[in-house]
């Protein structure tokens, strides 16, 4: 049997309906499923086992030790020859993200919005002081957790570092954060590959969200479903325009970044072929909710004082 044949990466539009029920809750599942059938848990493991085959390839663009813990038992080992846009957006992301955590002095916020199986926070090196939150869907987190757990293959957070787990179906979002000990005060980097979106109205709700959280300067970075524009034929004719509008509206700068580009300076060929998902680094331009109360607090705390010393008498 082929790999395509043993893991068929599950269809983003295959997954089940949507909705969202207030501002600062993301659009969750709301079928009932199971472990078996479940369309989450299904396309999160499609993509641990790409993780999984590149870590077999003879000079593999990254190592993953834990991916191999969610596939199926009689998952085959053969090498995969192609490169994987999966995998090349991964490696990128993978670089980018160590690279830009380096520059963060003090305490270094990461944000992963994921499938639920996503290993960065194991698999990478962090520097002290990094606290890592995972949004991601809780039934697929939960089995990832498990297995892990069960399979006893050392997955430990770096020493100094801390790791907090926000279930994608939490009511409030930025309150989850906030009382896991994020703030908006403080640079962050947000990462999403591999998170459940379906629709151009998800993808808004998430950069509202992170709009209103990440601290002016920060970093979003990440890699788009390609379903997101195939429904729009004019997005799709020219999605760079349409990225740059979209993103600016709520306050980021946006570029797109081009596969076949990434991979040669990994010194590989890669043929884009029907790839057309979208990966991009984007700059929070405003200022955070946080940032704004601040400042609120402070030009009241000013006028106060002014209130209350009054004018100096001629």
């Amino acid at each position: 049997m082929g790999f395509a044949q043993a893991f068929p990466v599950t269809s983003i539009n295959n997954l089940p309906s949507l909705i969202c029920t207030c501002k600062r809750k993301l659009c969750v599942s709301t079928a009932k499923l199971s472990r078996d059938n479940d369309p989450l848990l299904l396309s999160a493991t499609a993509s641990a086992s790409l993780r999984y085959h590149e870590s077999l390839r003879p000079e593999p663009l990254f190592l993953d030790p834990y991916a191999g813990c969610f596939v199926r038992d009689n998952t085959p080992e053969d090498v995969i020859q192609d490169l994987h846009p999966y995998c090349l957006a991964a490696k990128f992301i993978d670089d980018k993200l160590l690279h830009t955590v380096s520059l963060i002095d003090g305490l270094k916020q990461l944000v992963f919005l994921t499938d639920g199986m996503d290993t960065r926070p194991y698999r990478l090196q962090w520097p002290t002081s990094t606290i890592i939150f995972d949004i991601s869907p809780e039934i697929v987190f939960k089995f990832a957790a498990e297995k892990l757990k069960v399979s006893d293959v050392g997955a430990k957070i770096p020493k100094g570092c801390i790791f907090c787990h926000i279930p994608l179906e939490s009511s409030d979002m930025e309150q989850a954060m906030q009382f896991k000990g994020y703030s908006g005060s403080r640079p962050s980097i947000w990462v999403l590959q591999g998170f459940p979106m379906m629709t151009l109205a998800n993808l808004e709700e998430v950069l509202s969200m992170i709009s209103s959280l990440a601290m002016k300067g920060s970093l979003f970075l990440g890699e788009l479903p390609a379903c997101l524009t195939e429904t729009d034929p004019e997005i799709k004719s020219n999605t760079r325009q349409w990225m740059d509008k979209l993103f600016m509206s709520k306050g980021f700068r946006v570029e797109m970044i081009n596969y076949e580009g990434i991979a040669g300076s990994y010194g590989k060929d890669f043929a884009s072929g029907h790839n057309n998902n979208i990966l991009f680094v984007a700059e929070q331009l405003l200022h955070s909710d946080d940032q704004m109360e601040s400042w609120r607090l402070e030009f009241q705390r000013i006028e106060n004082e002014g209130d209350e010393d009054g004018f100096e008498e001629l």
